[in-house]
């Protein structure tokens, strides 16, 4: 079942884990040490975020290192910045409307 990314970005624990593996590879005991969690519940926080292929994992040992999936995070900001664009100009527009305000109090 493919999940939507959008869902799984929105939980702050499923954030935070994203923060977390964007430093550095890390097993699930170490990301569960962040948390104030069970380590199985960030294994179900995992395998959402895996479903949408926003994390990826490594086998080194006995271990499983989960890494953050870079292109599919471009793909989220690539999407983001549409709204960024139209952000940018009303911001842009309201700092004119500011300017002119405070010329006229003058």
């Amino acid at each position: 079942m493919r999940r939507d990314i959008f869902q799984a970005i929105a939980d702050p624990t499923r954030r935070g884990i994203i923060a977390l593996i964007a430093l550095q590879a890390m097993t699930p005991n170490a990301i569960a040490e962040n948390f104030n969690t069970t380590r199985q519940a960030i294994s179900k926080h995992l395998r959402i975020l895996s479903e949408c292929d926003l994390v990826k994992q490594e086998q080194q040992g006995r271990e499983i290192y989960y890494s953050l999936e870079i292109e599919k995070m471009k793909e989220i900001d690539q999407w983001l910045e549409q709204y960024r664009k139209i952000w940018e100009i009303r911001f842009n527009q309201l700092d004119k409307l500011l300017s002119t305000i405070k010329k006229q109090k003058k």
